[in-house]
């Protein structure tokens, strides 16, 4: 059995898409990172984004490390200033596969937060998607393939009391997704909507490690009260690791998922709660 289980760890399943081409924006780190590190192992060109050159250069430098690819590119751009994201849409060629990662988000009170703020996540977490879209969809029209995929979350779902902001964005996601799936009917072109529970993230250790020092307590027990307190319907009981979201992005990324379009795919560990 052991032996079994060894042969099958080893297997690495080729998913076709040695030679495409991928952007990935928000992807310096936590999921989108993990996505490009994976797409690159595949054999694909991944052109990754963040908005400050040092993080960029230093993500690059990490994935040309880790997976003996120098297929790796980064392009820096802030979605919130519409001339960086006209800079980037002039250097980013023409592409296979886009994943809409970016997010930002305010934990605080509904009161608390500001018309700006709703604007500055919409800006961030829709237009970029809008925006990336327009520029890469007719292109992936014509040529009769390509992927598309927006990174969502539970949020849209759950709407914690200190996230409305951030998760109406997330929900408005779903709609601008399923709208763009419509417009690729009969062709090689998808456009899927991923929606990841509570990830361990860079920004989640950090907030667990804060919250452990606050309270005097230890990593460890603050994860499992927040599955207790907060994230009750999980089913999981624990943060997913960002291999563990990014290997389903990968798959839809893949010429394998072609008969999954306009959906939505969730790697939520069971929090959403959802039947259909």
């Amino acid at each position: 059995m052991l032996k079994v289980g060894k042969t099958l760890a080893a297997k690495k399943m080729d998913l076709n898409l040695k030679g495409k081409i991928a952007f990935i924006s928000g992807s310096t780190s936590g999921i989108g990172f993990t996505t490009a590190r994976i797409l690159l192992e595949e054999g694909m060109k991944v052109y990754i984004n963040g908005r400050k050159e040092e993080t960029v250069n230093t993500a690059v430098t990490e994935l040309k490390n880790t997976t003996e690819s120098n297929e790796v590119y980064g392009i820096v751009a802030d979605f919130r200033n519409p001339e960086e994201v006209m800079r980037l849409l002039q250097e980013l060629p023409e592409i296979d596969v886009l994943v809409n990662n970016v997010g930002i988000y305010n934990s605080q009170s509904f009161f608390e937060t500001t018309s700006k703020q709703w604007e500055e996540q919409f800006q961030v977490n829709l237009m970029s998607g809008v925006s990336l879209s327009n520029h890469c969809l007719q292109k992936m029209l014509c040529k009769k393939w390509g992927r598309i995929i927006f990174i969502s979350s539970e949020c849209a779902y759950l709407v914690p009391n200190d996230m409305i902001s951030y998760s109406a964005t997330k929900a408005a996601i779903h709609a601008l997704s399923r709208g763009l799936s419509q417009l690729t009917r009969g062709t090689g072109v998808t456009v899927n909507t991923v929606v990841p529970g509570s990830t361990l993230s860079e920004g989640a250790k950090h907030f667990i490690a804060d919250k452990a020092v606050k309270e005097g307590s230890n990593p460890k027990t603050v994860e499992r009260d927040f599955f207790r307190k907060e994230r009750t319907q999980s089913l999981l009981e624990r943060f997913a690791s960002t291999d563990e979201v990014a290997t389903t992005i990968a798959y839809l990324c893949s010429p394998l998922s072609s008969a999954t379009n306009g959906t939505v795919i969730r790697v939520d560990g069971g929090s959403t709660g959802s039947v259909f």
